[in-house]
């Protein structure tokens, strides 16, 4: 017996991990390929579906950032919130913007470094 059991009051709940699958849902894969680089742009400021906390997490703060910033700033691991934006994607309310590819001419390379430094400046 406790010192609280022995005074009548409840123990102190312990802080508990959630493990990420509980956040996905199960889910490992992300249904939208989404690199780590890519630019979010959220679609509205009204949100007409009910989201996750989580979800609604990575909503409120993607706007004009990576999906790697996302991922810090939320302090989750990079596949959860990769899940969690592919399901706003798909609900219509995140779009990402283009990345480079190997196909990617040296202006849009060039377009991508100076967003880069764009972004970069603001913080």
């Amino acid at each position: 017996m406790t010192a609280a059991d022995a005074a009548g009051m409840d123990p102190v709940p312990t802080a508990r991990f959630v493990r990420p699958y509980t956040i996905t849902a199960g889910r490992t894969k992300a249904s939208v390929h989404l690199p780590v680089e890519a630019t979010l742009l959220r679609v509205s400021e009204t949100i007409s579906v009910e989201l996750a906390p989580n979800a609604l997490q990575v909503l409120v703060i993607c706007d004009h950032r990576s999906v790697a910033e996302v991922s810090a700033l939320v302090k989750q691991p990079i596949g959860v919130v990769r899940i969690l934006l592919s399901d706003l994607i798909e609900q219509g309310l995140v779009q990402v913007q283009a990345t480079i590819t190997e196909r990617s001419s040296k202006d849009e390379r060039i377009e991508l470094i100076e967003r880069t430094l764009r972004g970069l400046r603001t913080y």
